[in-house]
């Protein structure tokens, strides 16, 4: 077998599993590398094969566990499903993923990027990530009739896990929404390309057009798009909205992954109370 045909058996087990079009593409990707590092077909390659190759990306390509563990997820999927080999897990192991607290921009800092844009496109663009707390690839793939304004929400389809899901639409961005499509008069997709009359505008050109407003706005911090997401939660959170409605909002499957927020929340926002200040007062006014 080519490498070529491994590739394409692959995309079609991928497909055959109903797996996301991202996950498809990851996988495609990280088993391509995996041939080329050693230029042959991988079904010439073995398990010994891939713990080099995964170590090889940990110690002189220094990946991110993420990343590593993305690679790993491939490559047992392409031996275990499409070739039907079993590999022994134990051998092949997953990095233990650790995880940072992200950089939360402030609300004057979020105002302060949506002031530094000099395009309505782009600025929608931003509202719409932080005012419904859309991951990338959701707010790339909206269409104009996935705007609800009677019902003051948007559509996201195949959203996270293939699943189809209801954001927030705020007033705010439903106003901006209006005023920008009354400018551009988009048809299908709500955010074009290039070629207004085809595809939909690129994650890579939403990132750019992100840190171009990130350092036009003067934020130091080190944030990304998904930044606007992980704000959306917080400020939430800090407004005194429940953790389960945030996590309805978000459209997470498991109550951890929201409750990972409440670390994010500052101290003082909380308005708790010590029990040893308690057990101070209460001395005091015993004694």
């Amino acid at each position: 077998m080519t490498k070529e045909e491994v590739l394409a058996k692959l995309v079609f087990d991928v497909e055959l599993r109903g797996l996301s079009k991202n996950t498809q593409a990851e996988y495609y990707t990280k088993v391509k590398l995996f041939q080329e590092h050693y230029n042959k077909p991988a079904t010439e390659l073995g398990q010994e094969d891939i713990r080099q190759f995964l170590h090889y990306l940990t110690t002189e390509k220094k990946l991110a566990s993420g990343s590593v563990n993305t690679y790993n997820s491939a490559l047992r999927f392409l031996y275990g499903v499409t070739f039907n080999i079993k590999l022994n897990l134990r051998q092949i192991p997953r990095h233990r993923k650790q995880r940072k607290f992200p950089e939360i921009l402030t609300k004057e800092e979020i105002q302060a990027l949506f002031d530094a844009c000099d395009n309505l496109r782009d600025k929608c663009i931003l509202m719409t990530l932080y005012g419904a707390g859309l991951r990338l690839s959701e707010v790339a793939a909206l269409k104009v009739s996935d705007i609800d304004s009677s019902k003051m929400q948007l559509f996201i389809r195949n959203a996270k896990g293939s699943k189809d899901r209801y954001a927030l639409l705020s007033q705010a961005n439903l106003d901006i929404l209006r005023t920008y499509w009354k400018a551009y008069r988009p048809k299908e997709w709500l955010f074009y390309g290039r070629n207004r009359n085809s595809a939909p505008m690129t994650s890579r050109a939403i990132q750019n057009l992100f840190h171009k407003y990130v350092i036009k706005a003067n934020i130091s911090k080190n944030v990304t798009v998904h930044s606007m997401r992980h704000c959306f939660a917080t400020h939430l959170l800090a407004s005194g909205v429940s953790v389960f409605h945030i996590k309805q909002l978000l459209g997470h499957t498991d109550i951890a992954s929201t409750c990972f927020y409440l670390h994010l929340l500052k101290i003082e926002s909380l308005n708790v109370k010590s029990p040893l200040d308690e057990l101070v007062e209460l001395d005091k006014a015993n004694g």
